[in-house]
């Protein structure tokens, strides 16, 4: 358990650093300048939501509960993680408007995101029985 977490993380850590040189690409084609200690805070904030989505997928691992509350207790533990990183380095400022507006936007694309995955999974789900019944 200890092993697969830590290697979530840093396949975290890799995608917030992709993240981050894509955000640098955009910055650099608009000739945005940033201080290194601008870019080094969002860089970290980047890094650390990589690990914590790595981390947090294990939610989903093997145990009993229902994908539903699974899916529940991930949501509520993301959108906080996020809220907090997010009004923290400056990605949002924490005004009502903008953050009941970035609420929805992170809620809509959380829910897309798990729609899109639970649609890949029936389908996976659906071509592994029609296997089997093959096989029989």
């Amino acid at each position: 358990m200890i092993l697969e977490a830590l290697k979530r993380s840093v396949v975290g850590i890799a995608f917030g650093g992709i993240l981050t040189f894509i955000a640098l690409t955009i910055m650099k084609l608009n000739e945005y300048e940033a201080g290194v200690s601008e870019i080094w805070m969002h860089m970290g904030a980047s890094m650390l939501l990589g690990i914590y989505f790595g981390i947090s997928s294990l939610i989903f691992g093997d145990s009993g509960s229902n994908l539903v509350k699974k899916s529940i207790i991930h949501f509520l533990l993301s959108y906080s993680v996020w809220l907090i990183i997010a009004g923290m380095v400056g990605w949002i400022p924490l005004n009502a408007p903008v953050v009941i507006g970035s609420s929805l936007s992170f809620s809509l694309l959380y829910l897309l995101n798990w729609f899109g995955w639970f649609l890949y999974f029936k389908k996976v789900e659906t071509t592994l029985n029609n296997h089997l019944h093959k096989n029989k």
